[in-house]
Protein backbone atom coordinates (compact mmCIF):
# COMPACT_ATOMS: atom_id res chain seq x y z
CA UNK A 1 0.00 0.00 0.00
CA UNK A 2 1.56 3.22 -0.97
CA UNK A 3 1.35 6.54 1.20
CA UNK A 4 0.38 8.75 -0.82
CA UNK A 5 -1.15 9.46 -4.33
CA UNK A 6 -0.44 13.06 -5.94
CA UNK A 7 -3.68 14.12 -8.17
CA UNK A 8 -2.62 16.86 -10.55
CA UNK A 9 -3.33 18.46 -13.90
CA UNK A 10 0.26 17.50 -16.05
CA UNK A 11 0.67 21.56 -16.75
CA UNK A 12 0.91 21.56 -12.89
CA UNK A 13 3.54 18.62 -13.19
CA UNK A 14 6.76 21.43 -11.32
CA UNK A 15 4.58 21.84 -8.49
CA UNK A 16 3.77 18.46 -8.08
CA UNK A 17 7.18 17.61 -8.39
CA UNK A 18 8.19 19.14 -5.25
CA UNK A 19 5.31 17.86 -3.29
CA UNK A 20 6.45 14.84 -4.52
CA UNK A 21 10.55 15.28 -3.20
CA UNK A 22 9.30 16.71 0.07
CA UNK A 23 6.87 13.63 1.10
CA UNK A 24 9.75 11.47 -0.34
CA UNK A 25 12.37 13.54 2.16
CA UNK A 26 10.18 12.77 5.04
CA UNK A 27 10.48 9.15 4.38
CA UNK A 28 7.05 9.12 2.88
CA UNK A 29 5.78 6.57 0.04
CA UNK A 30 4.68 8.35 -3.14
CA UNK A 31 2.90 7.30 -6.50
CA UNK A 32 2.47 10.35 -8.45
CA UNK A 33 2.18 9.34 -12.53
CA UNK A 34 6.03 9.62 -13.63
CA UNK A 35 5.88 6.17 -11.61
CA UNK A 36 4.33 4.59 -14.49
CA UNK A 37 6.28 2.22 -16.39
CA UNK A 38 6.18 1.62 -20.13
CA UNK A 39 4.02 -1.01 -21.29
CA UNK A 40 2.11 -0.33 -18.34
CA UNK A 41 -2.09 0.23 -19.23
CA UNK A 42 -2.05 4.14 -17.89
CA UNK A 43 -5.58 4.33 -16.55
CA UNK A 44 -5.83 1.01 -14.76
CA UNK A 45 -2.50 1.73 -13.32
CA UNK A 46 -3.81 5.42 -12.15
CA UNK A 47 -7.09 3.80 -10.85
CA UNK A 48 -4.94 0.81 -8.80
CA UNK A 49 -2.55 3.08 -7.27
CA UNK A 50 -5.07 5.73 -6.01
CA UNK A 51 -7.39 3.04 -4.32
CA UNK A 52 -4.13 1.57 -2.55
CA UNK A 53 -2.95 4.74 -1.76
CA UNK A 54 -3.48 6.13 2.47
CA UNK A 55 -3.71 9.77 1.72
CA UNK A 56 -4.76 11.00 -1.48
CA UNK A 57 -2.96 14.99 -2.01
CA UNK A 58 -5.41 16.53 -4.98
CA UNK A 59 -3.55 19.76 -6.36
CA UNK A 60 -6.30 22.26 -7.28
CA UNK A 61 -5.46 24.94 -9.76
CA UNK A 62 -7.43 26.46 -12.81
CA UNK A 63 -5.75 23.76 -14.77
CA UNK A 64 -6.62 20.85 -12.13
CA UNK A 65 -10.47 22.09 -11.61
CA UNK A 66 -10.98 21.97 -15.32
CA UNK A 67 -9.41 18.24 -15.63
CA UNK A 68 -12.40 15.51 -15.48
CA UNK A 69 -9.54 13.12 -14.53
CA UNK A 70 -8.63 15.30 -11.03
CA UNK A 71 -12.29 15.70 -10.69
CA UNK A 72 -12.61 11.89 -10.45
CA UNK A 73 -9.87 11.11 -8.74
CA UNK A 74 -10.91 13.88 -5.72
CA UNK A 75 -14.68 12.04 -6.08
CA UNK A 76 -13.44 8.67 -5.09
CA UNK A 77 -10.43 9.89 -2.74
CA UNK A 78 -13.81 12.20 -0.76
CA UNK A 79 -15.30 8.33 -1.14
CA UNK A 80 -12.36 6.87 0.43
CA UNK A 81 -12.17 8.96 2.80
CA UNK A 82 -8.78 9.66 1.82
CA UNK A 83 -9.13 12.87 0.48
CA UNK A 84 -6.17 15.58 1.30
CA UNK A 85 -6.27 18.83 -0.83
CA UNK A 86 -4.41 21.70 -1.15
CA UNK A 87 -4.67 25.18 -3.63
CA UNK A 88 -1.09 25.57 -5.82
CA UNK A 89 -2.57 28.62 -7.48
CA UNK A 90 -5.72 30.47 -6.92
CA UNK A 91 -8.75 29.10 -8.20
CA UNK A 92 -12.59 28.70 -7.68
CA UNK A 93 -12.62 25.00 -6.97
CA UNK A 94 -15.51 22.25 -8.07
CA UNK A 95 -18.32 23.50 -6.11
CA UNK A 96 -18.57 19.44 -4.64
CA UNK A 97 -15.19 20.42 -2.24
CA UNK A 98 -15.97 24.16 -1.94
CA UNK A 99 -16.83 22.89 1.85
CA UNK A 100 -13.74 21.09 2.41
CA UNK A 101 -10.91 22.92 4.34
CA UNK A 102 -8.31 23.55 1.57
CA UNK A 103 -5.14 25.52 2.84
CA UNK A 104 -3.47 27.58 0.18
CA UNK A 105 0.21 26.61 -0.96
CA UNK A 106 0.12 28.93 -3.68
CA UNK A 107 3.46 30.59 -2.40
CA UNK A 108 5.41 27.47 -1.62
CA UNK A 109 8.78 27.19 -2.43
CA UNK A 110 9.13 24.01 -1.57
CA UNK A 111 10.79 24.68 1.30
CA UNK A 112 10.00 21.61 4.13
CA UNK A 113 10.85 24.15 7.37
CA UNK A 114 8.10 26.40 5.78
CA UNK A 115 5.10 26.32 8.77
CA UNK A 116 2.12 26.15 6.13
CA UNK A 117 4.00 22.77 4.48
CA UNK A 118 4.56 21.69 8.04
CA UNK A 119 1.30 21.94 9.06
CA UNK A 120 0.08 20.37 6.13
CA UNK A 121 1.98 17.13 6.35
CA UNK A 122 1.03 17.07 9.96
CA UNK A 123 -2.84 16.60 7.80
CA UNK A 124 -1.31 13.86 5.49
CA UNK A 125 0.26 12.03 8.12
CA UNK A 126 -2.56 11.97 9.96
CA UNK A 127 -4.08 9.89 7.75
CA UNK A 128 -0.93 7.89 6.53
CA UNK A 129 -0.45 7.08 10.30
CA UNK A 130 -4.16 5.81 11.30
CA UNK A 131 -3.08 3.17 8.38
CA UNK A 132 0.30 2.69 9.29
CA UNK A 133 0.33 2.93 13.20
CA UNK A 134 1.83 -0.47 14.63
CA UNK A 135 -0.59 -3.15 16.06
CA UNK A 136 0.66 -4.32 19.89
CA UNK A 137 2.75 -7.23 19.66
CA UNK A 138 1.18 -10.77 19.57
CA UNK A 139 -0.40 -11.46 22.96
CA UNK A 140 -1.28 -7.32 23.40
CA UNK A 141 -4.78 -7.56 25.35
CA UNK A 142 -7.76 -6.24 22.76
CA UNK A 143 -10.46 -7.60 24.82
CA UNK A 144 -12.60 -4.36 25.52
CA UNK A 145 -13.45 -4.04 21.56
CA UNK A 146 -14.17 -7.74 21.28
CA UNK A 147 -17.25 -7.86 21.29
CA UNK A 148 -19.34 -11.20 23.49
CA UNK A 149 -22.04 -11.83 20.61
CA UNK A 150 -23.88 -13.98 23.53
CA UNK A 151 -24.91 -11.12 25.33
CA UNK A 152 -26.27 -7.38 24.51
CA UNK A 153 -23.95 -4.52 23.81
CA UNK A 154 -23.76 -0.91 23.26
CA UNK A 155 -22.21 2.16 21.39
CA UNK A 156 -23.12 5.40 23.61
CA UNK A 157 -21.96 7.93 21.53
CA UNK A 158 -20.99 11.25 22.96
CA UNK A 159 -23.62 13.51 23.80
CA UNK A 160 -23.93 16.71 21.28
CA UNK A 161 -23.22 19.82 22.93
CA UNK A 162 -26.54 21.78 21.67
CA UNK A 163 -26.10 24.71 24.27
CA UNK A 164 -24.74 26.77 22.17
CA UNK A 165 -21.12 27.94 23.65
CA UNK A 166 -18.10 25.80 22.81
CA UNK A 167 -16.45 25.96 25.99
CA UNK A 168 -19.43 23.49 27.56
CA UNK A 169 -18.20 20.96 25.39
CA UNK A 170 -16.46 19.27 28.57
CA UNK A 171 -19.36 19.11 29.93
CA UNK A 172 -21.89 17.28 27.53
CA UNK A 173 -18.45 14.59 27.24
CA UNK A 174 -18.33 14.10 30.65
CA UNK A 175 -21.93 13.38 30.87
CA UNK A 176 -21.08 10.85 28.20
CA UNK A 177 -18.02 9.39 29.44
CA UNK A 178 -19.58 8.64 32.90
CA UNK A 179 -22.55 6.69 31.72
CA UNK A 180 -20.25 4.62 29.64
CA UNK A 181 -18.30 4.12 33.16
CA UNK A 182 -21.83 3.38 34.67
CA UNK A 183 -23.14 0.33 32.27
CA UNK A 184 -19.67 -1.26 32.51
CA UNK A 185 -20.41 -2.26 35.71
CA UNK A 186 -22.88 -4.45 34.35
CA UNK A 187 -21.70 -7.93 33.53
CA UNK A 188 -23.91 -8.97 31.55
CA UNK A 189 -23.45 -6.05 28.87
CA UNK A 190 -20.63 -5.09 26.70
CA UNK A 191 -19.92 -1.44 26.11
CA UNK A 192 -17.80 0.00 23.14
CA UNK A 193 -15.18 1.63 24.88
CA UNK A 194 -14.68 5.39 25.41
CA UNK A 195 -11.68 5.61 22.87
CA UNK A 196 -13.84 3.92 19.71
CA UNK A 197 -17.27 5.70 20.97
CA UNK A 198 -15.25 9.22 21.11
CA UNK A 199 -13.38 8.80 17.99
CA UNK A 200 -17.27 8.78 16.39
CA UNK A 201 -17.31 12.04 17.74
CA UNK A 202 -19.02 14.30 14.92
CA UNK A 203 -19.02 12.05 12.45
CA UNK A 204 -22.31 10.89 10.86
CA UNK A 205 -22.91 7.24 10.51
CA UNK A 206 -25.91 4.88 10.14
CA UNK A 207 -26.58 2.61 12.54
CA UNK A 208 -26.40 -0.77 10.56
CA UNK A 209 -22.91 0.69 9.75
CA UNK A 210 -21.92 0.93 13.05
CA UNK A 211 -23.78 -2.23 13.79
CA UNK A 212 -21.12 -4.09 10.79
CA UNK A 213 -18.09 -2.54 12.01
CA UNK A 214 -18.40 -2.55 15.52
CA UNK A 215 -20.70 -5.63 15.94
CA UNK A 216 -23.02 -4.09 18.53
CA UNK A 217 -26.61 -4.41 18.89
CA UNK A 218 -27.50 -1.09 20.38
CA UNK A 219 -26.28 2.69 19.85
CA UNK A 220 -27.06 4.78 22.73
CA UNK A 221 -27.37 8.77 21.19
CA UNK A 222 -28.24 11.41 23.31
CA UNK A 223 -27.96 15.81 23.48
CA UNK A 224 -26.95 18.23 26.64
CA UNK A 225 -28.38 21.73 26.57
CA UNK A 226 -27.02 23.87 29.50
CA UNK A 227 -27.81 27.32 30.39
CA UNK A 228 -27.03 28.65 34.04
CA UNK A 229 -28.05 26.01 36.94
CA UNK A 230 -30.59 24.24 34.27
CA UNK A 231 -29.92 21.43 32.06
CA UNK A 232 -31.65 19.15 29.63
CA UNK A 233 -31.01 16.18 28.28
CA UNK A 234 -32.55 14.03 25.74
CA UNK A 235 -31.34 10.22 25.29
CA UNK A 236 -32.03 7.70 22.47
CA UNK A 237 -31.72 3.96 22.35
CA UNK A 238 -31.76 2.27 19.00
CA UNK A 239 -31.75 -1.48 17.66
CA UNK A 240 -28.39 -1.13 15.60
CA UNK A 241 -29.91 -3.88 12.99
CA UNK A 242 -33.07 -2.40 12.22
CA UNK A 243 -32.70 1.37 13.52
CA UNK A 244 -36.10 1.24 15.31
CA UNK A 245 -36.29 3.49 18.90
CA UNK A 246 -36.39 0.84 21.95
CA UNK A 247 -36.15 3.70 24.63
CA UNK A 248 -36.28 7.79 24.78
CA UNK A 249 -36.56 10.23 27.53
CA UNK A 250 -35.94 13.98 27.83
CA UNK A 251 -35.09 15.30 31.14
CA UNK A 252 -35.86 19.18 32.11
CA UNK A 253 -33.66 19.25 35.84
CA UNK A 254 -31.30 21.79 37.73
CA UNK A 255 -27.45 20.93 37.31
CA UNK A 256 -27.98 19.95 41.40
CA UNK A 257 -30.01 16.37 39.11
CA UNK A 258 -27.29 15.47 37.13
CA UNK A 259 -26.48 12.64 39.22
CA UNK A 260 -30.17 11.74 39.56
CA UNK A 261 -30.57 11.92 35.43
CA UNK A 262 -27.43 10.06 34.74
CA UNK A 263 -28.66 6.89 37.10
CA UNK A 264 -32.45 6.96 35.34
CA UNK A 265 -30.67 7.01 31.89
CA UNK A 266 -28.61 3.96 33.06
CA UNK A 267 -31.41 2.33 34.48
CA UNK A 268 -33.44 2.47 31.92
CA UNK A 269 -31.17 1.27 29.47
CA UNK A 270 -31.01 -1.93 31.51
CA UNK A 271 -34.60 -1.94 31.66
CA UNK A 272 -34.84 -1.63 27.87
CA UNK A 273 -32.74 -4.44 27.16
CA UNK A 274 -34.17 -7.07 30.26
CA UNK A 275 -31.10 -7.12 32.01
CA UNK A 276 -30.55 -8.62 35.60
CA UNK A 277 -28.58 -6.67 37.94
CA UNK A 278 -26.71 -8.33 40.66
CA UNK A 279 -27.17 -6.41 44.03
CA UNK A 280 -23.55 -4.83 44.19
CA UNK A 281 -24.15 -4.06 40.48
CA UNK A 282 -27.03 -1.87 41.35
CA UNK A 283 -24.74 -0.64 44.28
CA UNK A 284 -22.03 0.29 42.13
CA UNK A 285 -23.92 2.29 39.41
CA UNK A 286 -25.94 4.33 42.07
CA UNK A 287 -22.35 5.09 43.65
CA UNK A 288 -20.74 8.53 43.58
CA UNK A 289 -17.68 9.82 44.68
CA UNK A 290 -19.77 13.35 45.16
CA UNK A 291 -22.80 14.70 45.87
CA UNK A 292 -21.88 17.82 44.96
CA UNK A 293 -22.82 19.06 41.54
CA UNK A 294 -20.05 22.43 41.30
CA UNK A 295 -17.66 20.01 42.38
CA UNK A 296 -18.41 17.55 39.65
CA UNK A 297 -18.77 20.19 37.21
CA UNK A 298 -14.82 21.37 38.28
CA UNK A 299 -13.65 17.38 38.22
CA UNK A 300 -15.24 17.26 34.64
CA UNK A 301 -13.73 20.99 33.60
CA UNK A 302 -10.04 20.10 35.35
CA UNK A 303 -9.77 16.47 33.48
CA UNK A 304 -10.81 18.53 30.45
CA UNK A 305 -7.59 20.19 30.97
CA UNK A 306 -5.60 17.96 32.54
CA UNK A 307 -5.86 15.42 29.23
CA UNK A 308 -4.21 18.25 27.13
CA UNK A 309 -1.47 17.38 29.13
CA UNK A 310 0.07 20.99 28.76
CA UNK A 311 2.96 22.24 31.31
CA UNK A 312 1.28 25.78 30.89
CA UNK A 313 -2.08 23.62 32.46
CA UNK A 314 -0.45 22.55 35.93
CA UNK A 315 -1.19 25.15 37.51
CA UNK A 316 -4.77 25.25 36.31
CA UNK A 317 -5.76 22.19 37.04
CA UNK A 318 -4.12 21.57 40.48
CA UNK A 319 -6.20 25.40 41.11
CA UNK A 320 -9.56 23.58 39.64
CA UNK A 321 -8.93 20.30 41.86
CA UNK A 322 -8.06 22.08 44.96
CA UNK A 323 -11.16 24.19 44.50
CA UNK A 324 -13.12 21.07 43.96
CA UNK A 325 -11.74 19.26 47.03
CA UNK A 326 -12.85 22.11 49.31
CA UNK A 327 -16.39 22.35 48.00
CA UNK A 328 -16.26 17.99 48.95
CA UNK A 329 -13.49 16.91 50.57
CA UNK A 330 -14.87 13.12 50.03
CA UNK A 331 -14.16 13.63 46.34
CA UNK A 332 -11.98 10.94 45.95
CA UNK A 333 -11.43 11.40 41.68
CA UNK A 334 -10.80 15.25 42.86
CA UNK A 335 -8.05 14.59 45.36
CA UNK A 336 -6.50 11.74 42.42
CA UNK A 337 -5.92 14.42 40.18
CA UNK A 338 -4.73 16.81 42.29
CA UNK A 339 -2.16 14.36 43.23
CA UNK A 340 -1.19 13.88 39.53
CA UNK A 341 -1.29 17.67 39.35
CA UNK A 342 0.97 17.71 41.79
CA UNK A 343 3.42 15.07 41.14
CA UNK A 344 3.57 15.99 37.36
CA UNK A 345 4.62 19.85 38.32
CA UNK A 346 7.36 18.16 41.08
CA UNK A 347 8.55 16.28 38.14
CA UNK A 348 8.77 19.41 36.25
CA UNK A 349 10.53 21.29 39.03
CA UNK A 350 7.73 24.27 39.72
CA UNK A 351 8.64 25.71 42.52
CA UNK A 352 6.69 24.78 46.02
CA UNK A 353 5.39 20.90 44.19
CA UNK A 354 6.95 18.13 46.38
CA UNK A 355 6.50 14.12 45.40
CA UNK A 356 5.55 14.10 48.93
CA UNK A 357 2.61 16.44 49.20
CA UNK A 358 1.35 14.64 45.87
CA UNK A 359 1.79 11.04 47.80
CA UNK A 360 -0.12 12.13 50.76
CA UNK A 361 -3.24 13.14 48.23
CA UNK A 362 -2.85 10.05 46.27
CA UNK A 363 -3.54 8.16 49.62
CA UNK A 364 -6.04 10.10 50.50
CA UNK A 365 -7.70 9.50 47.34
CA UNK A 366 -7.55 5.80 47.80
CA UNK A 367 -8.84 6.23 51.52
CA UNK A 368 -11.98 7.81 50.35
CA UNK A 369 -12.25 5.30 46.37
CA UNK A 370 -10.93 2.08 47.21
CA UNK A 371 -13.01 0.66 44.32
CA UNK A 372 -11.85 3.65 42.29
CA UNK A 373 -9.11 2.60 39.74
CA UNK A 374 -7.88 6.03 38.99
CA UNK A 375 -7.46 6.68 42.86
CA UNK A 376 -5.05 3.45 42.75
CA UNK A 377 -3.70 4.59 39.51
CA UNK A 378 -2.43 8.17 41.14
CA UNK A 379 -0.78 6.31 43.85
CA UNK A 380 1.01 4.10 41.05
CA UNK A 381 2.42 7.12 39.67
CA UNK A 382 3.86 9.03 42.82
CA UNK A 383 5.44 5.87 43.71
CA UNK A 384 7.34 4.93 40.02
CA UNK A 385 8.60 8.84 40.66
CA UNK A 386 10.44 7.95 44.15
CA UNK A 387 12.08 5.25 42.17
CA UNK A 388 13.14 1.99 41.38
CA UNK A 389 12.83 0.82 45.39
CA UNK A 390 9.29 1.48 45.26
CA UNK A 391 8.93 -0.95 41.66
CA UNK A 392 6.92 -4.21 43.90
CA UNK A 393 4.54 -0.88 44.95
CA UNK A 394 3.92 0.19 41.84
CA UNK A 395 3.02 -2.91 40.05
CA UNK A 396 0.81 -3.93 43.39
CA UNK A 397 -1.29 -0.53 42.91
CA UNK A 398 -1.55 -0.21 38.89
CA UNK A 399 -2.57 -3.54 38.88
CA UNK A 400 -5.26 -3.15 40.84
CA UNK A 401 -6.49 -0.20 38.96
CA UNK A 402 -6.58 -2.33 36.05
CA UNK A 403 -8.91 -4.82 38.02
CA UNK A 404 -11.33 -2.42 39.00
CA UNK A 405 -11.51 -0.37 35.24
CA UNK A 406 -9.45 -2.70 32.01
CA UNK A 407 -9.99 0.86 30.33
CA UNK A 408 -7.82 2.80 32.74
CA UNK A 409 -5.26 4.83 30.67
CA UNK A 410 -2.85 5.79 33.71
CA UNK A 411 -2.65 2.40 34.68
CA UNK A 412 -1.59 0.99 31.77
CA UNK A 413 0.91 4.29 31.12
CA UNK A 414 2.89 3.63 34.58
CA UNK A 415 2.98 0.20 33.81
CA UNK A 416 4.86 0.47 30.44
CA UNK A 417 7.01 2.89 32.22
CA UNK A 418 7.76 0.04 35.39
CA UNK A 419 8.18 -2.32 32.60
CA UNK A 420 10.30 -0.28 30.42
CA UNK A 421 12.60 0.82 33.73
CA UNK A 422 13.34 -3.19 34.26
CA UNK A 423 13.81 -3.59 30.81
CA UNK A 424 11.05 -6.19 29.90
CA UNK A 425 10.63 -4.75 26.49
CA UNK A 426 7.73 -6.60 24.84
CA UNK A 427 5.81 -5.94 28.33
CA UNK A 428 6.36 -2.21 27.88
CA UNK A 429 4.93 -2.29 24.39
CA UNK A 430 2.09 -4.34 25.36
CA UNK A 431 1.34 -2.03 27.85
CA UNK A 432 2.09 1.08 26.21
CA UNK A 433 0.35 0.09 23.38
CA UNK A 434 -2.77 -0.74 25.15
CA UNK A 435 -2.56 3.10 26.73
CA UNK A 436 -2.05 4.72 23.59
CA UNK A 437 -5.42 2.35 21.85
CA UNK A 438 -7.59 3.53 25.14
CA UNK A 439 -6.76 7.47 24.29
CA UNK A 440 -6.34 8.91 20.79
CA UNK A 441 -4.78 11.85 21.46
CA UNK A 442 -2.22 10.61 23.86
CA UNK A 443 1.43 11.78 23.88
CA UNK A 444 3.08 10.55 26.78
CA UNK A 445 3.08 6.31 26.03
CA UNK A 446 3.09 7.41 22.30
CA UNK A 447 6.80 8.99 22.59
CA UNK A 448 8.01 6.34 25.49
CA UNK A 449 6.77 3.25 23.14
CA UNK A 450 9.41 3.91 20.80
CA UNK A 451 12.68 3.34 23.62
CA UNK A 452 10.56 -0.03 24.04
CA UNK A 453 10.55 -0.65 20.33
CA UNK A 454 14.00 0.19 19.73
CA UNK A 455 15.01 -2.03 23.21
CA UNK A 456 13.26 -5.03 21.04
CA UNK A 457 14.89 -3.79 18.20
CA UNK A 458 11.71 -4.03 16.27
CA UNK A 459 12.46 -1.43 13.51
CA UNK A 460 9.82 -1.64 11.40
CA UNK A 461 7.44 -0.61 14.35
CA UNK A 462 10.28 1.71 16.03
CA UNK A 463 9.79 3.48 12.91
CA UNK A 464 6.27 3.01 12.03
CA UNK A 465 5.55 4.21 15.79
CA UNK A 466 7.61 7.43 15.64
CA UNK A 467 5.68 8.80 12.69
CA UNK A 468 2.33 8.32 14.41
CA UNK A 469 4.64 10.44 16.87
CA UNK A 470 5.33 12.97 15.04
CA UNK A 471 1.62 13.37 13.95
CA UNK A 472 0.60 14.32 17.39
CA UNK A 473 3.67 16.50 18.24
CA UNK A 474 3.19 18.78 15.06
CA UNK A 475 -0.66 19.24 16.05
CA UNK A 476 0.21 20.11 19.64
CA UNK A 477 3.28 22.34 18.57
CA UNK A 478 1.12 24.42 15.79
CA UNK A 479 -1.23 26.14 18.46
CA UNK A 480 1.30 25.77 21.58
CA UNK A 481 5.24 25.89 20.75
CA UNK A 482 6.14 25.83 24.38
CA UNK A 483 4.74 22.81 25.29
CA UNK A 484 7.65 21.01 26.76
CA UNK A 485 6.32 17.34 26.25
CA UNK A 486 5.37 18.09 22.86
CA UNK A 487 9.30 19.76 22.27
CA UNK A 488 10.61 16.35 23.34
CA UNK A 489 8.09 14.07 21.25
CA UNK A 490 9.39 15.91 18.15
CA UNK A 491 13.41 15.74 19.24
CA UNK A 492 12.75 12.08 19.46
CA UNK A 493 10.62 11.71 16.90
CA UNK A 494 13.36 12.95 14.47
CA UNK A 495 15.91 11.15 15.38
CA UNK A 496 14.27 7.79 15.10
CA UNK A 497 13.57 9.15 11.48
CA UNK A 498 16.88 9.48 11.06
CA UNK A 499 16.97 13.08 10.92
CA UNK A 500 19.60 14.28 12.82
CA UNK A 501 20.75 17.91 12.24
CA UNK A 502 16.64 18.96 12.36
CA UNK A 503 16.67 17.62 15.75
CA UNK A 504 19.82 19.92 17.06
CA UNK A 505 17.74 22.51 15.98
CA UNK A 506 14.53 21.28 17.88
CA UNK A 507 16.96 21.33 20.65
CA UNK A 508 18.11 24.51 20.47
CA UNK A 509 14.56 25.97 19.98
CA UNK A 510 13.56 23.82 23.09
CA UNK A 511 15.97 25.25 25.04
CA UNK A 512 14.83 28.82 24.26
CA UNK A 513 10.86 28.45 24.08
CA UNK A 514 11.03 26.50 27.91
CA UNK A 515 14.27 26.88 29.53
CA UNK A 516 12.59 26.34 33.21
CA UNK A 517 11.39 22.96 32.41
CA UNK A 518 13.81 20.55 34.21
CA UNK A 519 12.09 17.09 32.96
CA UNK A 520 12.32 18.55 29.36
CA UNK A 521 16.00 19.21 30.54
CA UNK A 522 16.21 15.65 31.34
CA UNK A 523 14.65 14.58 27.77
CA UNK A 524 17.02 16.76 25.81
CA UNK A 525 20.01 15.02 27.61
CA UNK A 526 18.50 11.37 26.77
CA UNK A 527 18.29 12.66 22.94
CA UNK A 528 21.75 14.50 23.31
CA UNK A 529 23.05 10.67 23.62
CA UNK A 530 21.08 9.16 21.05
CA UNK A 531 22.67 12.15 18.90
CA UNK A 532 25.64 11.30 20.10
CA UNK A 533 26.20 14.22 21.49
CA UNK A 534 28.23 13.26 24.54
CA UNK A 535 29.74 16.40 25.63
CA UNK A 536 25.93 17.79 25.19
CA UNK A 537 24.48 15.55 27.58
CA UNK A 538 26.74 15.38 30.47
CA UNK A 539 26.50 19.02 30.21
CA UNK A 540 22.55 18.74 30.86
CA UNK A 541 23.11 16.53 32.73
CA UNK A 542 25.43 17.93 35.39
CA UNK A 543 22.58 20.68 35.80
CA UNK A 544 20.50 18.53 36.74
CA UNK A 545 22.74 16.78 39.26
CA UNK A 546 23.57 19.87 40.62
CA UNK A 547 19.82 20.80 41.29
CA UNK A 548 19.01 19.96 45.02
CA UNK A 549 15.25 20.35 44.62
CA UNK A 550 14.79 17.92 41.48
CA UNK A 551 16.31 14.59 41.84
CA UNK A 552 17.03 12.57 38.70
CA UNK A 553 19.23 10.17 39.67
CA UNK A 554 17.21 6.96 39.83
CA UNK A 555 15.76 7.46 36.42
CA UNK A 556 19.49 7.87 35.43
CA UNK A 557 20.64 4.97 36.78
CA UNK A 558 18.17 2.49 34.93
CA UNK A 559 17.14 4.81 31.45
CA UNK A 560 18.93 2.78 28.56
CA UNK A 561 19.13 5.75 26.36
CA UNK A 562 21.94 6.27 28.70
CA UNK A 563 23.66 3.41 28.23
CA UNK A 564 26.56 4.64 25.52
CA UNK A 565 27.53 7.30 28.07
CA UNK A 566 27.84 5.09 31.31
CA UNK A 567 31.28 4.34 31.46
CA UNK A 568 32.18 7.75 30.66
CA UNK A 569 34.27 9.09 33.58
CA UNK A 570 32.76 12.45 33.89
CA UNK A 571 29.31 10.49 34.15
CA UNK A 572 30.50 8.12 36.80
CA UNK A 573 31.21 11.26 38.85
CA UNK A 574 28.49 12.92 38.33
CA UNK A 575 26.21 9.85 39.63
CA UNK A 576 28.80 9.66 42.43
CA UNK A 577 28.17 12.94 43.06
CA UNK A 578 24.31 12.89 43.08
CA UNK A 579 24.21 10.12 45.10
CA UNK A 580 26.22 11.80 47.88
CA UNK A 581 23.56 14.73 47.59
CA UNK A 582 20.94 12.40 47.81
CA UNK A 583 22.21 10.25 50.75
CA UNK A 584 23.36 13.67 52.45
CA UNK A 585 19.61 14.75 52.12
Amino acid sequence: MTDIFISYSSSDAVVAEKFASAFAAEGLDVWWDNALQAGEVFDEEIERALRAAKAVVVLWSPNSVASRWVRAEATIADRRKTFVPATISPCERPIVFELTQTPDLSGWNGSRDDPQWRAFLAKVRGLVDVRDAPEPLAGADKAEEEIDESKPSILILPFVNMSGDAEQEYFSDGVSEDIITDLNKVSALTVVSRNTAFSLKGKTLAAADLAEKLGVTHILEGSVRRSGDRVRITAQLFDAESDNQVWAERYDRTLEDIFAIQDEISQAIVKALQLRLAPSEKRAIAQRDTTSSEAYELFLLCRNFMRKGSGRNGKLVWRIAQRAVELDPGFARAWAMLSQSEGGMAQTGTPGCSYDQAQEWAEKAVELGPEIAECHAAVASNLYRRGAAENDNVRKYAERAVELDPNCFEAYYVLGNLELRERKYADAVKAYEKAIALDPKDFVATNMVLQAYRGLQDWDNLRAASRRLLTRAEAILESEPDHGNALALMIFTLIELEEGQRARTWIQRALLFNPGDVRLRYNLACAGALLGDIDFTLDTLEYLADDPEHDFLDLVETDSDFDMVREDPRFVELLARAGKRKATA
